[in-house]
């Protein structure tokens, strides 16, 4: 019986996908409730399960796309890909109320184009104390440090090695988890409970993932907004870090 599962799994590899999935997610907001009492996400519990089956997968097969190479869940390759991930960002726009966007006015403007420097710069200034000078290294994992989608756009336009937009998606993953553990945390602190401050905190993180999971343990309901506006920041970033950005780190390096 067990047999015949995993050769129809084997077929309906999306189907697969989604039933491990499903399966990492119930884990992960298990131990969150029954071990952290809700302090660490379930989502960051799920990304760190995440890497380590990529790792494991890795290992396993000698290949490059993770558990992906195993052909019961060659399915991931699809799931994981930008269609169903930019599916899901645009979807968290149909919660919003247009009201509250436009209450946020300048602020969350200034946050966009403030929240993309810090992060560039903080990456930049990270890179050149690890010993990298060129611009194009530095540009890439400063990206990378705006989001782990800008590193990769950036590095591919301006010629980046592999290794070095590896290391920009390794910046932005650990930012990500950062601000999912971290949100929570802080939330009370910062005022973090309208949707107001939820677009400007979007804004100023920047990481879709990271604002949307420390904003579903913070208050469901400023989900949409954080991730309304870190997905503009997403495309801001994409715009400015291979362009503009790339130019001022000629100009001083």
């Amino acid at each position: 019986m067990i047999e015949s599962l995993v050769t129809q799994l084997e077929k309906q590899h999306l189907i697969a996908a989604f039933a491990l999935v499903g399966a990492t997610m119930y884990v992960s907001y298990l131990i969150s409730a029954k071990l952290t009492r809700g302090r660490v996400h379930g989502s960051a519990i799920a990304i760190m399960a995440g890497l380590a089956l990529a790792y494991f997968g890795g290992i396993h097969t000698g290949g490059t796309k993770g558990l992906a190479d195993i052909s019961l869940f060659a399915g991931l390759g699809l799931m994981g890909g930008g269609m169903l991930r930019d599916l899901a960002i645009i979807a968290t726009a149909y919660g919003v109320r247009f009201q509250e966007i436009r209450e946020a006015g300048i602020s969350g403007i200034v946050a966009l184009f403030l929240g993309v420097l810090v992060s560039f710069v903080a990456g930049v200034a990270v890179a050149y104390a690890f010993g990298y000078r060129d611009p194009v290294s530095l540009t890439t994992i400063g990206a990378g440090t705006v989001t782990y989608i800008v590193g990769p756009i950036a590095g591919a336009s301006i010629g980046a090695s592999s290794e070095i937009i590896a290391l920009s998606i390794a910046a932005g993953l650990f930012k990500s988890i950062l601000v999912m553990v971290m949100t929570p945390m802080a939330a009370r602190y910062i005022g973090l409970d309208n949707p107001r401050s939820a677009m400007i905190f979007g804004g100023l993180m920047g990481t879709t993932s990271g604002v949307a999971a420390g904003l579903a343990a913070t208050d469901p309901k400023l989900v949409p907004y954080g991730a309304m506006t870190a997905t503009f920041y997403t495309g801001l970033g994409a715009l400015l870090a291979p362009s503009v950005l790339y130019i001022g780190v000629r100009a001083i390096f």
